[in-house]
């Protein structure tokens, strides 16, 4: 077959049969390879325009609404069924080093009888890998589109645990700051946006929860019984990735709460020692208030020895009192 036309927004246009790749494809080839009884085509797209959706529209025969919310994006992950094809919605998240967060993409994908068509935006890691791991195993790409399916979601949710691995990095580095400087306005302000981002996080995962369920039932007739346990393998580490999600979210409210009571701690703690500090300075000032008034009969006011006895005294009861402050712990 021709190779695959050079476009701006497609980035793979290829033809299977019985699991093994014939050959890229342009545009205008898809009808006739759509012809064969065994074959299926893959078509990937990355960002495209609406005069290319139109054409790929024209071509697979796709649902209006289903295209609309391809061109649109900005969509919750979810799973619609369009007579004898299926569209679903990935959301594709990686780690931006520079920002020290994640950055989120989208994926839709339509599949029918024979095609397969993924249309990517925004931050999104290249599906060449997952294309070329189905290639190597045409036993199983001869299940067709769906299995092809599997692997994209496969694709997407394996990258979500290195996501995950970094923000768990991150909040053991929060749990450390805290325990080791204490609290601050900025920890506080850090686990906000680190919880904050965790919800975000999980608004990509839960819903796919549903949709590998959907995708397992007997209910959705598009999948063959066979590329079903695959699915479920999916739903198993989506599971997993949402248990340690709550897990780290109820972790981040312990976190605030120790950060609160730490600065509580902390605030009585320098509250302690500026009282005991005006308890010992409140001695002398009264000592040397009284005598500072001028009165002519004044204790000891004409001894030789009173002036250094009163400073002694006083020096001593301050002495005394920061001792005892000091024994408990106000000091």
């Amino acid at each position: 077959m021709a190779p695959t036309e050079e476009r701006v927004g497609i980035v793979v246009c290829a033809a299977y049969a019985e699991g093994r790749r014939i050959g890229d494809i342009t545009l205008d080839e898809i009808p006739y390879a759509l012809q064969r009884e065994d074959s299926f085509v893959w078509l990937g797209l990355y960002e495209p325009d609406e005069a290319l959706l139109a054409e790929v529209q024209a071509r697979f025969g796709l649902h209006d609404l289903a295209v609309e919310d391809a061109h649109k994006a900005h969509q919750r992950p979810k799973m619609e069924i369009y007579g004898d094809s299926l569209f679903v919605v990935l959301r594709t998240a990686r780690w931006d080093e520079s920002a020290e967060t994640a950055v989120y993409g989208e994926t839709h994908v339509f599949v029918g009888r024979n095609y397969l068509v993924s249309v990517r935006h925004g931050a999104s890691q290249t599906y060449r890998p997952a294309r070329l791991g189905c290639e190597r195993q045409p036993q199983l790409l001869a299940h067709g589109p769906s299995f092809a399916l599997y692997t994209l979601m496969d694709f997407v949710v394996d990258n979500y645990f290195p996501v995950l691995s970094d923000y768990e990095d991150r909040l053991d580095d929060l749990e450390t700051d805290i325990f080791a400087g204490g609290a601050d306005r900025d920890s506080t302000q850090e686990i906000y946006e680190l919880k904050r981002e965790l919800v975000t996080f999980r608004r990509a995962v839960l819903p796919l929860i549903d949709v590998c369920t959907d995708l397992i039932s007997l209910r959705v007739t598009h999948v063959p019984d066979a590329v079903r346990p695959y699915f479920r393998d999916v739903l198993d580490h989506l599971k997993r990735i949402n248990d340690t999600l709550d897990t780290m979210r109820e972790m981040l409210a312990t976190v605030l709460q120790v950060s609160l009571a730490l600065a509580s701690v902390r605030q009585n703690e320098v509250t302690k020692a500026l009282a005991g500090w005006a308890a010992i300075l409140a001695v002398p000032t009264v000592i040397f208030g009284l005598y500072g008034m001028n009165f002519e009969r004044m204790p000891e006011l004409h001894w030789p020895f009173g002036y250094p006895l009163v400073v002694g005294a006083t020096f001593a009861a301050c002495g005394w009192l920061y001792r005892r402050l000091r024994r408990s712990g106000w000091l």
